[in-house]
């Protein structure tokens, strides 16, 4: 399946039916998870409809960080993906809400739920398209998707465990999928529309 930018370039790139398929399907749940945003303003794309402390336009840049962190652990491996604690700070500490100080991975992950002063729809959408044409650049051009990082050292991953390339893309899709489903329930209650 050609690369429609690098036929416009005056380069094709062949990706084989594996590859193609995966990103097919990525691109078609970051549609229906873009989708859902059409017609709104940045307020609207910021507000908390549900009991929920998830916004339209802070789903978007969550999906944004989350493929572009896993999208470095296929170039990178775990170091990619780090979660260090503050001295004298466990696990059990930050999640019972009683850690001295929160590590500033957790805080970047709680703003990128939420549309911060500034920020604006249109810009949060040009940057999940940044991030996904790098994507895609990167599964184009990784030889094999077969190969294989450790995951990095978390309450969350089982020790040892691995993903290959092959299963980092399936879970950047089930996750947009995912995201693209709640979507889909914020902008029904904001206005009754649908992404559909």
């Amino acid at each position: 399946m050609p690369n429609d930018e690098n036929d416009r370039k005056g380069t094709t790139t062949t990706l084989d039916g594996e590859r193609a398929d995966l990103l097919t399907e990525l691109a078609t749940a970051r549609s229906a998870l873009i989708n859902t945003t059409r017609g709104l303003s940045d307020e609207q794309a910021g507000e908390r409809p549900t009991a929920s402390a998830l916004c339209l336009g802070g789903l978007i840049k969550h999906v944004a960080a989350m493929e572009e962190q896993w999208m470095r652990f296929v170039l990178e491996g775990p170091s990619a993906m780090r979660f260090d604690l503050p001295d004298g700070v466990t696990w059990a500490d930050l999640a019972a809400g009683t850690a001295r100080e929160i590590p500033q991975w957790a805080i970047d992950n709680q703003n990128g739920f939420r549309m911060l002063p500034g920020e604006t729809l249109d810009g949060v959408i040009e940057r999940y398209e940044q991030v996904a044409a790098r994507s895609e650049e990167i599964i184009a051009a990784i030889p094999d998707l077969s190969a294989t990082h450790p995951l990095p050292e978390a309450p969350w991953n089982e020790p040892g465990a691995v993903h290959s390339v092959r299963r980092v893309l399936v879970h950047v899709i089930a996750e947009t999928t995912q995201h693209a489903g709640h979507a889909d329930i914020l902008r029904e209650t904001l206005d009754g529309q649908t992404s559909s």
